[in-house]
Parts: structure tokens; C-alpha cells; sequence
């Protein structure tokens, strides 16, 4: 394991239907990559014989809970960490059923990579589309499409060459940016970690070469300053502590000490005098850094007020058009609902104004005539809030841009959203 604390973190997520193999997959880049322990490695060995299978079933790796284990399934979003000398990882596990879109979409909000996997066999179905989709909407800056089960189909390029048409025919409806594809065999570990002498007609990478060296370090917005302010650090009341600081996480652009800034909603202009970060005082901050940052002048902001530039400010608005994923199994959306919205560090109330449309996952048909919005669907609203929020467009921002619905009833989360 690396113990390169300065590593690059890569965050991907994986979808794929229902036995498609994604587990296997994962357990497969844990084993390979050597970033299991031994003990890890007899426990699965011991729960493969106990269930009479063949070998090693690397997928129970990532089945977390012994439940899950002797059942053989894998429920909701399981986040695993690994690392290899060139960079520390974060899986988000997703569950392939159709009625778990919305773990997908839970998992896939902060990856810089989604991989899509494939079922060799079975070709592109409709939760191939789903998931490419959300990869879409969430704008996931970089798509694997992992044909997987290749030793299944003889690892016939034929097969392979279709497939990727298939999914290039659809995907080019929608605004997939960086599309890779690799023939794989999970099981057998083909083009996961290790190349593969049974695809000489592939010349491409192996998967984890790909996540090693993707480059990742411009799938954040270094242009627009904005630093939502999470936590305000108050002043001791004597006259050696006179210090109060504005905590949270840069979400775009890089804050230098000195520079001129406004602060949302006042509308003050000031100066920033320090930055502090986790190693003390530092010239100047980017995303996703963590940070304190002290203002020249005695201003006063609480949790959700925004620290930007002057002349490069998100629109303050209380009417958002956004596309929207519901959760709610209990509920459908509700036009005139109330909820409460979240964005950024704000928790605000907002009403359901206007459903323009549901889209069908299969065909991008926008359907006006359809005002039922039941959990997975996705549609198109405008919400209204009771106070201004400081937003930008998700394309341009994902942590300005998304928001998180919760009935004020059940505090349920009950969808999430892109402003767009």
C-alpha cells in the first residue's frame, strides 16, 4: 500500500446491471493491486468453499456485512478506500436493480470516474442507458465502459466492436465528454490489473492503469472563487484571543491572501488577510482544500453566506430550473410541495412551482402530459425559495449546482438536483 499521504485521490463509481459483475470487479482491483489484507483474503477463501463455489469468489470482498455474505447480495452504497504507489482511491459501490438508481446517483455525485459495466452476453440494456444517463446528468468527467464476462464470449473482438458502437450510437446523444472502453474478465483478472495475452486485437490500456494515470486534477473549477462558509469561529471575549475565522471548503477558483473578494448576501467588499489550513497559515487555497479564512474588515457572516470575487459572482436567485432525480418510494412529487432545500452549507425552505417535464430513460422523449414523478424518474422543475441562494449552473459548478430535496415531514431526502 501507498504511504504517499500527498497522493492524488481518485473517487469512481460503479454501475452496471444486476449480475454484471461489479463486485467481482472490485474485489479483483483490490486483490491484484495487493491492497487486501491476508487474513481478508482465507475469510473469503473459507466463505467460497463453505458455499461449494470454485476458487475464490473475489465479489464477497466487497460484500461488507456477513448477512449480505451468505445471502449473496449486495445492498445499497458501500464505499471502499484502497491505494497504489501513484494514487489512493474511493469506490462507490452501487447496487445494479432498477429500484437503486438513486444509490447510483447518491455515489456517482462527487466521482471523477464512473465505470460502466457490461455484460458481454447481453450487450447495452436498458440500465446500461439509465446509468449513462445519470454519468450524463451528473456530468461525471470521465465514463469506462468494462465489457466484462469477455472469456464468456471467447473474447471475440466482434463482440466487443458491437457493443462499443452500440453504446457510442446512444451515448452521442447526451453529454458524455470522455468515453473509454475496455474488454475485461473480472473473474479471471483479463485487462483489470494485469494485460491480457487473449485480447491481442485490444490496444489499449488496462483498467487500472486508466485510473492511475487519468488526469483528474482539472476536474475542478480553479476559475470562479466561491467559498461557502460552514462554520463561523467567534472571537474570545479577552484581549489576546481577538480572532474570528470563516471555515469550510473551497468549491471553486483559488483565494489568495490579499485578494480583493465580496461577501454574499451583504454584498461588502473586504480583503482577505489569512488563509489557515491543516498545517497552519498558507498564501492561498483551491478546491477541494479545507480552510479557515480571516477578512480584513469586522463584517459578520454566518453558516450559508458565500465568499466570492467582485466581478465574477454565481447568480443570487430564488427561482431554480433544475433537473431533478426523485428518491421517494413512499411519495411522488408534489407540485406546490414544500420542502426543504439544500445548497452548499444553506438549509432553506422552497415549494415545487412548476414540473415542466419527465424524461423517458430510454428514448431522452421529454413528456409534458406525464405529472407523475415516482422514485428513479427524472424531470425537469422550478422550485422557489423563501430566501436568495447563491447558485451556479451544475455544468459550470457541481457543488454550486446541486441540491438536495428532504420532506419536512419525514425529513426524508426525497431527491436531489442540478441546477441548470
Amino acid at each position: 500500500m501507498s504511504d504517499n499521504i500527498n497522493s492524488e485521490l481518485l473517487r469512481f463509481t460503479t454501475a452496471g446491471s444486476v449480475d454484471d459483475g461489479k463486485s467481482t470487479l472490485i474485489g479483483r482491483l483490490l486483490y491484484d493491486s495487493k491492497s487486501i489484507y491476508q487474513d481478508q483474503y482465507e475469510q473469503i477463501k473459507t466463505a467460497s468453499e463453505r458455499r461449494g463455489e470454485d476458487g475464490v469468489n473475489l465479489a464477497l470482498l466487497t460484500d461488507g456485512l456477513k448477512s449480505e455474505r451468505e445471502q449473496g447480495i449486495t445492498i445499497d452504497v458501500a464505499y471502499r478506500y484502497f491505494a497504489t504507489p501513484k494514487r489512493k482511491f474511493i469506490i462507490a459501490d452501487t447496487p445494479g436493480h432498477i429500484q437503486y438508481t438513486r444509490n447510483m446517483v447518491t455515489g456517482a455525485s462527487s466521482a471523477n470516474v464512473a465505470l460502466i459495466l457490461i455484460d458481454a452476453r447481453n450487450g447495452v440494456v436498458e440500465q446500461t442507458k439509465r446509468h449513462a444517463i445519470i454519468a450524463s446528468l451528473l456530468q461525471i468527467p470521465h465514463v469506462v465502459v468494462c465489457i466484462n464476462k469477455m472469456d464468456l464470449v471467447d473474447y471475440d473482438e466482434e463482440v466487443y466492436n458491437k457493443i462499443q458502437n452500440d453504446f457510442e450510437k446512444f451515448a452521442a446523444k447526451l453529454n458524455v465528454q470522455d468515453v473509454h472502453f475496455i474488454p475485461i474478465s473480472a473473474l479471471l483478472g483479463d485487462n483489470v490489473v494485469h494485460r491480457s495475452d487473449k485480447t491481442p486485437w485490444f490496444d489499449g490500456t488496462t483498467l487500472m492503469y486508466y485510473l492511475e494515470n487519468v488526469h483528474i486534477a482539472s476536474d475542478h473549477n480553479f476559475i470562479d472563487v466561491r467559498f461557502p462558509v460552514q462554520f463561523v469561529i467567534r472571537p474570545y471575549n479577552d484581549e489576546y484571543h481577538d480572532f474570528r475565522g470563516y471555515a469550510g471548503r473551497i468549491a471553486g477558483g483559488v483565494i489568495k491572501q490579499g485578494d480583493d473578494v465580496l461577501l454574499l448576501p451583504s454584498g461588502f467588499s473586504t480583503k482577505v488577510a489569512k488563509i489557515h489550513g491543516p498545517e497552519g497559515e498558507q498564501k492561498e487555497a483551491f478546491p477541494p482544500q479545507s480552510v479557515t479564512i480571516e477578512i480584513a474588515d469586522d463584517f459578520d457572516l454566518s453558516r450559508g453566506d458565500m465568499i466570492v470575487r467582485k466581478n465574477n459572482q454565481p447568480e443570487v436567485t430564488q427561482d431554480l430550473d433544475i433537473m431533478l432525480v426523485w428518491f421517494d418510494s413512499d411519495n411522488t412529487l408534489r407540485v406546490n410541495g414544500k420542502y426543504t432545500l439544500m445548497h452548499t452549507t444553506q438549509t432553506i425552505r422552497c415549494v415545487i412551482k412548476q414540473l415542466r417535464y419527465k424524461l423517458d430513460i430510454n428514448t431522452l422523449h421529454r413528456d409534458e402530459s406525464n405529472p407523475d414523478i415516482k422514485m428513479n424518474d427524472v424531470a425537469r422543475v422550478v422550485l422557489r425559495t423563501t430566501k436568495p441562494v447563491f447558485a451556479d449552473s451544475y455544468s459550470k459548478n457541481r457543488i454550486t449546482g446541486s441540491v438536495i430535496l428532504v420532506d419536512e415531514g419525514s425529513n426524508n431526502t426525497v431527491a436531489a438536483g442540478m441546477v441548470i
